[in-house]
């Protein structure tokens, strides 16, 4: 009876969410709190709760200052010079400018928000794609699977979900995978380079004084679906303007695109960053990069538990960078709206996940789950993790995958002598092609400043971005990983 209540409930979790019918949050609490109840284990609810939250609270800590960190960094301009090294390497060459979207949805993937990401990337690059006549949903592609990459990071999502879901460290799930995912990033830039190619055959190359010239183009209007208050992109042809950098789903700040290059025949003319907006810190430049640099290098080598390195780094950050108290607030107000749905969905995971393991109905469908696999594929249930992560990371949400599907891919990992953090690491290599499921609003964000149909994107995107994730769960293999 417990494994099919426990099944029922993911099922019931999964559907609601996928519907729309309920928030990830609110489903989080209310459907395991419902089932409790059926189980006849309702008086104990809150001990489980509890429980979970005082397991969940480290991970909660990190996402919220995170968030923050990267924020501010972006507010203040600390990514403003590398954006515009790459538009200067990308010059109007069709190659390049799709190797240069790989670099920048990659770098500025470090906020770990992938609304922000698009809104940078596609601002930047959008009128370089629009002179050279370019494919427009080769740069959702390559930017969708670059941030897909990178959406592994601790603070990211993934991670940490499965760190939340199986109780262990973040650090000790991405760490060793560094080596795999570095090996997926410089794939996906293989294939920028070839796509570019590709497309320089199809197009030519242009000077960049022609790439500047200007081309009068209707102005339309178009509303990002899903990006959040604040969301729109008003595009005029070539010289898109977006409006979209204030509060949409990621909310980092000002990172709103100048007149993306339509002024003058210069590499300045194309701006993926308002280079006027009153946040910059110009003089503080190399402060900022010192300690970001500090702050990764302290991750890697775990010298502190990562929640108390962002918690230090994003205080030391808002000092710094804003010593008066009402531009610090005006800053953390800027990113509140991430920060609580974060924090917010860890802690309502604590619900989920602490009935799922309360009730023993997890231990239940371990057991079932170990008794259908054939006994010659238990000890491969990295791989099998691995596998399943492409489909059913696309198919559902990524609260749907770790707190309800991998809980259970973990008990029957274990069973057959696989370890958790196996099964953990296996698990997030589907996150490139889970990066433009129909489930994912920052992908709404992406298609619609680019003004590219979902459909289209998705038929271009989806056999590359499954090669990307394969790359990464054979170089994981390879290296002993998983």
């Amino acid at each position: 009876m417990l494994t099919i209540l426990g099944f029922a409930m993911i099922a019931t979790f999964l559907v609601l969410i996928m519907m729309k019918k309920m928030s990830p949050i609110a489903a989080l609490v209310l459907i395991p709190a419902l089932f409790c109840v059926f189980v006849g284990k309702g008086a104990h609810l809150g001990d489980y709760v509890i429980d979970g939250v005082s397991s969940l609270a480290p991970t909660a800590a990190m996402l919220m200052f995170a968030i923050v960190y990267f924020g501010v960094m972006i507010d203040v301009g600390l990514f403003d010079p590398i954006v515009r090294a790459i538009l200067k390497f990308c010059k109007a060459d069709p190659m390049r400018v799709v190797v240069g979207t790989a670099l920048l949805a990659a770098i500025v993937s470090l906020d770990g928000d992938g609304s922000t990401t698009f809104m940078i990337t596609v601002s930047a690059m959008y009128p370089l794609y629009k002179r050279l006549k370019m494919s427009l949903v080769v740069m959702t592609g390559v930017a969708a699977m670059a941030n897909g990459v990178m959406n592994t990071l601790p603070w990211g999502g993934p991670t940490a979900r499965a760190a939340t879901a199986l109780k262990v460290d973040a650090t000790d799930i991405f760490v060793p995978m560094i080596p795999a995912l570095a090996v997926g990033l410089v794939a996906v830039v293989v294939l920028a380079y070839v796509l570019g190619l590709r497309e320089r055959r199809r197009v030519g190359t242009l000077t960049l004084d022609e790439a500047l010239v200007r081309e009068p183009e209707p102005e339309t209007e178009t509303v990002l679906v899903g990006a959040g208050a604040g969301a729109r992109a008003v595009s005029g042809g070539s010289g898109a303007r977006s409006a979209a950098a204030r509060g949409a789903a990621g909310g980092s700040g000002e990172a709103a695109d100048g007149d993306a290059g339509t002024d003058g025949a210069s590499d300045d003319g194309f701006q993926g960053l308002d280079p006027n907006r009153p946040t910059l810190r110009p003089r503080l430049y190399w402060f900022n990069a010192l300690l970001t640099v500090a702050l990764l290098t302290a991750m890697i080598m775990e010298l502190l538990p990562i929640p108390v390195l962002f918690l230090l780094g994003a205080a030391l950050a808002l000092t710094v960078n804003f010593p008066h108290i009402p531009d610090q607030k005006a800053r953390i107000a800027a990113h509140a709206d991430n920060v609580l749905n974060v924090s917010g969905m860890v802690f309502a995971a604590a619900v989920f996940t602490g009935v799922l393991t309360g009730t023993g109905m997890v231990d239940h469908m371990a057991n079932w789950l170990v008794d259908t696999i054939p006994d010659g594929m238990g000890p491969q249930m990295g791989l099998v993790t691995g596998l399943l992560s492409l489909p059913l990371t696309y198919f559902m949400s990524n609260d749907g995958f770790y707190f309800g599907v991998l809980p259970v891919l973990a008990e029957a990992g274990q069973a057959h002598g696989v370890s958790t953090l196996e099964i953990a690491r296996a698990s997030i290599v589907g996150q490139p092609l889970h990066m433009s499921s129909p489930l994912v609003p920052a992908v709404y964000v992406l298609v619609g400043m680019a003004k590219v149909e979902f459909g289209d994107h998705t038929r271009f995107v989806v056999k590359w971005a499954v090669l990307t994730s394969l790359v990464i769960l054979a170089a994981g293999i390879l290296f002993g990983i998983v």
